[in-house]
């Protein structure tokens, strides 16, 4: 079953964190330990966000792994092999066109795309979370303003709608002239799960973050509330047999 996650913001990146939104990821791979691949190229490859990955999934039954496009001399596999063997593919937010052209340049889009159709789940929040829509809204370039994204899923999507409410005014605009086709809004902590291109579940990790559905009805734009499911975190803790794989798998006790 294809698979997207696509979080309005928040996460791992937010302070202090999303812990049920990371547990939800990880669960969505149906594996008991999920390889879980971070892509953090909309930032450009920060270490400080490379850190809160880490710091999240480190002591979660996962395999975590960092792909950074700005230091290929690090790689040590193919591109495709690194992609196509994951669990779970988890991309940060930042600039959605600077993603989206560093993802063309090494055939990354492409490859995602496979990934996807493969059965790997994809996950993202704010520019990570929108580039698997038809488009959304970015302030990559200062103000507000629409940008296509990679079209895996049909619609649009605008995040931060509670911390960045310019967006949501640009977004409604785009939609009633066409810009971007209709589709959905959300705060920072919920996350839209599609399943086979369609919205299965609207989850939240905040109980007062809300999302709704945009459409275009008879010229006028039309929101509908959606209530979102709010969801606890799990226990976290790597048990014995996932240090001992770790520790065979990367030659060091990394924990």
């Amino acid at each position: 079953m294809r698979t997207i996650l696509a979080l309005g913001g928040g996460g791992f990146t937010a302070t202090p964190g999303d812990p049920s939104l990371d547990e939800l990821v990880l669960q969505l791979a149906g594996a008991p330990v999920p390889r879980i691949l971070f892509l953090p190229t909309a930032s450009g490859d920060p270490r400080d966000q490379i850190g809160r990955f880490h710091a999240a999934f480190g002591d979660r039954p996962c395999e975590p792994e960092v792909l950074s496009l700005f230091r290929m001399g690090d790689l040590r596999r193919p591109l495709r092999d690194v992609v196509l063997s994951q669990d779970v593919i988890y991309v940060g937010g930042g600039s959605m066109r600077n993603l989206l052209a560093i993802w063309q340049v090494h055939g990354l889009d492409r490859m995602l795309r496979d990934a996807w159709e493969r059965g790997v789940v994809l996950a993202g929040l704010s520019a990570g979370a929108m580039c698997w829509l038809e488009g959304g809204v970015t302030t990559s370039s200062g103000a507000p303003q629409p940008t296509p994204g990679l079209g895996l899923l049909p619609g649009s999507l605008s995040v931060h709608a509670d911390t960045e409410p310019g967006r949501r005014a640009v977004y409604l605009a785009a939609v009633a002239d066409g810009t971007l086709p209709p589709g959905w809004i959300a705060d920072d902590g919920v996350g839209l799960l599609f399943r086979d291109m369609a919205l299965e579940r609207v989850v939240s990790a905040r109980p007062q973050a809300r999302a709704a559905r945009v459409d275009l009805i008879d010229g006028g734009v039309v929101e509908t509330p959606i209530e979102p499911e709010v969801i606890a975190p799990a226990p976290r803790g790597v048990p014995a047999d996932v240090r001992e794989l770790r520790a065979t798998r990367y030659g060091s006790r990394r924990d």
